[in-house]
């Protein structure tokens, strides 16, 4: 009888590296499994997959792989030492998730109660800017104008203290100061640095 006869169940490898090899024959025991391929490299760390025909799953981590060369008219072949894993620790090894976040003040909270608390830099260049343009304000001879030219740039700061700050609205915002050569430049040098 070939050593293939004994290959019954159907696994799926899951390397490490995230690469899945799946319907390999292989037989599938407690605390073993035998594999006759030698084109597949199994390393520890790993898990096995065995789909049984009443729809269940097994999940096996791969603890040594025992990797057998042939020998004397047997093909080179793995008895792999494994430790099955319950339902929580297969699901937790096999499910992977990425999170990319970006932005001032970007976070996660899985399942977590957020305490922190979170300053913004607004950059060297743009605060220098809104700087130049308080003291241009402070020019103006007319107090109601110099007043209106205040808050917007008060508008302008809060704005630019949001997570992600709307150049639009700051575009507009900063297009209703007062129309003096020395603030339009810098407005335009704003909205240049976001």
């Amino acid at each position: 009888m070939p050593f293939s006869d004994f290959m019954t169940d159907t696994i799926t490898v899951r390397k490490s590296n995230g690469e899945v090899i799946e319907n390999v024959k292989a037989s599938v025991q407690s605390n073993q499994i035998f594999l006759d391929r030698s084109d597949i490299l199994i390393e520890p760390r790993d898990l096995i997959e065995r789909r049984m025909s009443n729809g269940g799953i097994e999940t096996f981590d791969v603890i040594d792989p025992g990797f057998n060369e042939a020998f004397h008219g047997i093909e080179a072949h793995y008895q792999m030492k494994v430790k099955k894993l319950g339902l929580p620790e297969a699901k937790q090894r096999t499910q992977s998730i990425t999170y990319n976040i970006t932005g001032h003040n970007a976070r996660i909270n899985n399942d977590s109660v957020d305490n922190s608390t979170n300053s913004v830099n607004i950059g060297s260049d743009v605060q220098e800017y809104l700087t130049a343009l308080r003291q241009i304000i402070e020019t103006i001879i007319d107090t109601k104008e110099k007043k209106s030219a205040s808050e917007i740039v008060d508008s302008v700061e809060l704005q630019l203290a949001q997570p992600k700050p709307s150049k639009t609205v700051i575009s507009v915002l900063l297009g209703a100061l007062p129309h003096i050569a020395s603030i339009s430049s810098l407005a335009t040098a704003i909205i240049g640095a976001l």
